[in-house]
């Protein structure tokens, strides 16, 4: 039987028997059975590689992190993730390079604490209205009771199997990804997608 530990774009977590292409981790969220108990653990919300020698991890391990799994980086973003500085130190120092032209701000704490704001707000997670122009290509959106990502031509809705085309978007939008991400896409950053959406 899966764990629940499959994330989806607005960083809930589903029990599903797909895998992912990524790894995250946001604290310890189960209890010692190994039952998720909480949505997150402190602001640290990383986006790893699925495999980083030496290291070999069993999973849900009582009083340590609990492994989550993305269906694609475009996914992890979405769901409020960056890239980590230990096993993606190349595309983490990509990711703050960027941030600190545009924000004026360096370091994991100052990018976390700005990325939990803008993730998170009152106990529940934060959407805010946008218009389709102003959705940068690999951010997503919440349209109806759809996830849509946005392609560099089109649109497509989001499953944990991938994706599939979709018809643009009409009004009442609320941007998914949060907006400092977005912020960055529009400023270069590299988003990689499932190959369903390329």
């Amino acid at each position: 039987m899966p764990h629940q530990n499959r994330v989806d774009p607005l960083g809930d977590l589903h029990a599903t028997p797909e895998r992912g292409a990524w790894f995250g981790n946001r604290g310890c969220l189960h209890d010692d059975g190994g039952t998720i108990r909480r949505h997150h653990q402190g602001t640290r919300w990383l986006c790893c590689l699925t495999e980083f020698p030496p290291r070999r991890r069993t999973l849900l391990v009582p009083g340590r992190y609990t492994e989550l799994f993305f269906l694609d980086e475009a996914t992890a973003y979405a769901a409020g993730h960056r890239p980590c500085a230990e096993c993606r130190r190349p595309a983490f120092r990509a990711f703050e390079a960027l941030w600190q032209k545009h924000f004026g701000e360096t370091g994991v704490a100052a990018i976390d604490r700005r990325l939990q704001a803008a993730r998170w707000q009152e106990g529940a997670r934060r959407l805010v209205p946008v218009r389709a122009g102003d959705v940068p290509p690999g951010a997503m959106v919440q349209a109806g009771g759809e996830i849509l990502l946005r392609g560099i031509e089109g649109w497509w809705r989001w499953s944990f199997q991938g994706y599939a085309p979709a018809a643009g978007p009409g009004p009442g939008l609320r941007l998914v990804t949060p907006e400092p991400v977005a912020e960055l896409m529009w400023r270069g950053l590299e988003v990689q997608r499932h190959r369903s959406a390329e």
